[in-house]
């Protein structure tokens, strides 16, 4: 049994399919077969259920399926180990698409410049697939925001901001000194699909006040969510760092008076897998920038 026939099986049971496997393993559908074929004849069983348009593990193959992960997990963290100096390395991040943009390429910046012989690599992905990626170990951490259902995983929270509400410059909203959440009620909503946990945030605010805002429009990206309001199709709430990050003069930004709907951000890690002295830093870093963020802000 080989380590590659182990990672092969691996991606056939997560994808149920061959075809998308080989394309993201980069052999051929063939070659993959016949290390799947290869790895059942060792075992004396079928690891999978081979049906017309979609595959199942066996029992053989959920066994095997968890004794898999485990091994590969062993002999990464042990290589990782082994070559542990504090300085090279790889690092794996993890973060959701309304903070990767916003805030990782500045501390990634400084961070690559005090060690230039890392190696870091950005995952950009939902909430759901993000807990899924540090479980199984496929990132180091994910910075994400609250909460999350992290079983088995550590979850630090860094910061907190506040969700600022954007408008068209021509707005009736604009002129007013304060807005309050009863201002807002009359408009309609551009949000984020329901993948996004901003769009949660957003309506369990207004819900805890008797309110639920009526989303004319979703969208996958906050970007387009910043375009469609300036084109007048709504009006949203945006996190701070999205709006620091806004340099142009078509949104309008506000703060809403009262209790001010917030987001707390945390960075997330497995800590049954191996913490290499790189990481342990990098983590130390995240914290000092944060600290650092919020002291600007005050």
């Amino acid at each position: 049994m080989e380590v590659d026939q182990l990672r092969y099986f691996l991606r056939v049971a997560e994808r149920g399919n061959f075809t998308r496997a080989a394309e993201e393993l980069m052999i051929s559908q063939p070659a993959l077969s016949r290390s799947i074929q290869k790895l059942e004849d060792e075992l004396g069983q079928p690891v999978f259920e081979r049906k017309t348009r979609s595959l199942a593990l066996t029992d053989a193959g959920v066994l095997l399926q968890s004794r898999a992960q485990q091994i590969l997990t062993l002999i990464e963290d042990t290589k990782a180990e082994i070559s542990d100096d504090g300085h090279t390395g790889q690092i794996r991040v993890g973060a959701i698409p309304t903070i990767a943009p916003y805030f990782l390429p500045d501390f990634l910046r400084q961070f690559s410049a005090e060690f230039p012989e890392a190696t870091l690599i950005v995952q950009e992905e939902t909430t759901d697939k993000l807990l899924h990626s540090c479980t199984q170990g496929e990132i180091d951490l994910a910075i994400l925001a609250l909460p999350v259902p992290a079983r088995y995983l550590e979850v630090e929270e860094l910061f907190q901001e506040e969700l600022l509400l954007v408008m068209p410059p021509d707005h009736p909203l604009v002129e007013k000194t304060q807005i309050r959440l009863a201002d807002i009620k009359p408009y309609p909503f551009v949000l984020l699909d329901e993948a996004h946990c901003l769009s949660d945030n957003i309506v369990s605010f207004c819900r805890q006040r008797s309110y639920h805002p009526v989303a004319v429009e979703h969208t996958s990206q906050l970007a387009m969510v910043q375009e469609l309001v300036s084109l007048s199709h709504g009006i949203s709430m945006v996190p701070q760092m999205a709006r620091d990050r806004d340099e142009t003069n078509r949104r309008v930004y506000r703060s809403l008076s009262g209790s001010k709907p917030l987001r707390k951000i945390a960075v997330m890690w497995n800590p049954y897998r191996f913490q290499s002295q790189l990481l342990e830093t990098f983590k130390d870093r995240l914290r000092v920038y944060t600290q650092k963020r919020k002291k600007q802000q005050k």
